[in-house]
């Protein structure tokens, strides 16, 4: 072959591989596409029982069996239920009913009153707790499992009623057959692992389901398949991965983030969604109550069924780094040691357990006595569903100073300690103890809020931005704020905004409600980025109130984001009447009165005796013109909660609308008393100048101008009376008198001006 031709043959070759690789290279770059192509997304790990941790972490699971957790809820059977059902009754004297518990066969029952006063038997299909009582479930229609208001005294070995004691008529909210006793809302998701509650608010009923019956391993740790897939490979073969593959770290952890894993369980909370057991933030979850009124004392004591996380996080204890688990075994929930014991792991016994330091000997009189014990003066408790005590756990400083002050509970006078003695005694003897050195307590500022005191916010201010103080009680002094709309109160709320805590931003949004439109939009607004849901959807929730086109237009999807957020926290609570009331509110912001009169209507279904709803569609009744509609509902309030003067001061306003002026006077007069408000004394006198008593009308401004001397309205309804009665001497001294003590008062001069003319 010539060297010509080779050269082809070569070129030939060229081509042909040339040729080749062309036809192939689409291949080859799906093929290297498809290997740089992102894995297909990690399949989330399943729950797999308690049973199946028990091989690897016996010793864990022996402390958890039989504890409060591992018997938080069971099927009834011989072996679970502990109360007499061998044909015994109870008699319940508040509502004047016998009770009878009995068996057939291996069920239990029991036969009672039931739905709509009517008596009948019914079947006992769960036990609920273990000690020092226990209750039981009954299936009603619809999904629901009620709880029983009669429960057993595990000590005692007896029934008993449940509290509150007093007559619960069947049409109440708090009757054993009614929404306040439906486990599927008030209790599931505590005394089970996961749970899906399964509301279907348009048939109002329930698919709930539950993993496990009981508070088992994954309730802490969360869904554990992957770690039982790690778990299961030779020692050898098992990779390293994150947190041994389980759903949620559970060591070594901080105080905030273990009691992350507790708070949900352990609160007085609202829940956003079902507790899926994934690590995340609290406010991902649940919104915890604040130191409010009715749940807490002002010196934050426990008053209402709190629970623990209000009062720990209270705590010096939680400040300085001290855990759950410092004092309690996480799978037992028995304390590590006993009486001072535990107190002596940290603290120094020649110093605390010494007389010394609590000034009580170990006995008295002969007999053994408690008052050496820190629990006594540091973790005083009261006693919920009648039996069962719980400790405060914000450890606080025994301050009987405070309760005198405050009208906040005395540990000195504590069931069992110096009950007998008067509180001024227990201030004297405390007194020579530790000395007139007193710290000031938030409990006072608190108080003062809560009673509107003029000059609080100043107070308030102070407290929400201490970086020192505990965060539920900043976010309290925040919330107490939204009744102090000024500058240095906006001021405060704004920097709240960016703090650390999702609890003081979440606060810092509502409490923002009652001021300008402007304000909200331009603080609330960068609140819908923010990374935790509660944060975001409470943001949104108050920009409803504005028309959407103020909003910036890259800001209004994040808006819808947030907002459905809010509307599917709120669906998923629909069978309680505060979220029914909130999604009225919702509607109402978005200009749905249809959508707003169903949903109140809803709430008042649910439960007759939430005010709010009914206050709220009174109003949107007025609005629509309905004002008979308006009027009884209000009526209904006030009977039902006769303190609630605002609601007097409403139903006072409407009535004078439709010109019933007699009742209207007698209500408005009742709410200016109450609530010592001058304009409420001054639609009084409005009301009686046209009912035309004079004298009265009188007195009712002058109440008024006491209250606040600066208001023109008043002063001008005042000289306005005496011109037309012909007092004009009153009138001028009256104006005289008010310049004397408020020389810039602009209507005194001005009248003084016009009747020298």
């Amino acid at each position: 072959m010539s060297r010509h031709a080779a050269d082809i043959t070569r070129w030939e070759r060229l081509a042909l591989i040339a040729a080749v690789v062309i036809l192939l290279s689409p291949g080859i770059y799906l093929l290297r596409s498809r290997s740089l192509a992102p894995p297909p997304p990690e399949a989330p790990a399943q729950f797999v029982g308690s049973e199946k941790c028990k091989s690897c972490h016996e010793a864990a699971y022996d402390k958890w069996r039989g504890s409060d957790h591992d018997r938080a809820m069971d099927v009834a059977t011989e072996a679970t239920v502990l109360g007499d059902f061998g044909n015994g009754t109870f008699f319940d004297a508040y509502n004047n009913v016998t009770s009878r518990f009995f068996r057939k066969g291996e069920k239990f029952f029991v036969e009672t009153e039931g739905p709509g006063g009517e008596r009948g038997e019914f079947e006992i299909a769960y036990t609920f707790g273990v000690y020092p009582l226990q209750q039981y479930l009954v299936p009603f229609p619809g999904g629901r499992l009620q709880c029983l208001n009669i429960a057993w005294d595990v000590d005692r070995k007896q029934w008993y009623r449940l509290p509150p004691l007093e007559r619960i008529t069947p049409d109440n909210w708090l009757h054993w057959t009614k929404g306040g006793q439906t486990w599927n809302v008030m209790c599931a998701e505590c005394h089970s692992t996961n749970v899906n509650k399964g509301y279907d608010p348009a048939t109002d009923t329930y698919s709930t389901t539950w993993f496990e019956i009981d508070v088992g391993c994954e309730a802490c740790h969360g869904p554990g398949s992957k770690h039982m897939e790690w778990a299961g490979k030779p020692p050898l073969a098992r990779a390293k991965i994150e947190n041994y593959g389980l759903a949620v770290r559970t060591g070594d952890l901080d105080t905030g983030e273990l009691i992350r894993i507790c708070a949900p369980c352990h609160s007085r909370r609202f829940q956003l969604g079902d507790n899926h057991h994934q690590e995340g933030d609290l406010l991902d979850l649940m919104v915890p109550q604040l130191l409010n009124e009715g749940l807490y004392y002002p010196d934050g004591q426990i008053l209402d069924e709190v629970y623990v996380y209000g009062s720990f996080v209270q705590s010096k204890m939680y400040q300085r780094g001290v855990r759950c688990n410092d004092c309690h075994d996480v799978h037992s929930l028995k304390t590590h040691k006993e009486k001072n014991e535990l107190c002596t792991q940290c603290h120094r016994a020649e110093i605390y357990d010494s007389k010394a330091h609590h000034f009580h000997k170990k006995e008295h009189e002969g007999k053994p006595s408690e008052g050496h014990l820190c629990v006594r003066c540091h973790m005083p408790g009261r006693y919920y569903m009648g039996i069962d005590y719980r400790p405060d756990h914000s450890l606080r400083i025994p301050r009987p100073d405070l309760s005198a002050v405050l009208g906040t509970p005395d540990a000195c006078s504590a069931e069992g300690c110096h009950a007998d003695k008067t509180l001024a005694w227990n201030i004297e003897n405390y007194t020579k103890w530790y000395g007139e050195t007193r710290r000031p307590h938030y409990g006072a500022v608190i108080k003062a809020g809560r009673e509107h005191t003029d000059g609080a916010d100043i107070e308030l201010i102070r407290l929400a931005e201490d970086a020192l103080l505990p965060a539920i009680v900043r976010a309290t002094a925040l919330s107490l704020l939204r009744a102090y709309p000024g500058e240095a109160s906006q001021a405060t709320l704004a920097r709240a905004l960016e703090d650390d805590d999702a609890v003081i931003r979440y606060t810092a949004i509502r409490s923002l409600e009652y001021f300008d439109a402007e304000t909200r939009l331009k603080r609330i607004a960068p609140k819908l980025y923010d990374p935790v849901e509660a944060v975001r959807m409470e943001a949104a929730m108050m920009l409803s109130m504005l028309p959407e086109e103020r909003l910036r237009r890259d800001d209004r999807d994040a808006f819808h984001e947030a907002l459905n957020e809010y509307r599917k926290a709120m669906l998923y609570n629909a069978d309680l009447a505060p979220q029914r009331y909130n999604l009225g509110n919702l509607a109402v912001n978005l200009g749905d009165e249809q959508g707003a009169q169903a949903d109140y209507e809803k709430a008042i279904a649910i439960d007759d005796r939430f005010y709010p709803a009914k206050v709220n569609l009174a109003m949107l009744y007025n609005r629509q013109g309905k004002n008979r509609l308006a009027e009884k509902l209000l009526r209904e309030v006030v009977a039902q909660e006769p303190e609630l003067y605002e609601v007097s001061y409403s139903l006072g306003l409407l009535l004078a609308e439709m010109k019933q002026y007699e009742d209207a006077a007698y209500y408005v007069g009742r709410a200016a008393a109450g609530m010592h408000y001058a304009r409420a004394y001054y639609n009084q006198g409005q009301i009686l100048v046209a009912l035309r008593r004079p004298e009265q009308a009188e007195q009712a401004f002058h109440k008024a101008l006491s209250l606040d001397p600066q208001d023109q309205d008043v002063f001008l309804a005042l000289a306005d009376l005496y011109l037309r009665t012909r007092q004009v001497d009153k009138a001028r001294a009256m104006a005289e008198e008010l310049l004397r003590e408020h020389p810039e008062h602009q209507g005194a001069r001005q009248f003084l001006q016009h009747l020298g003319q």
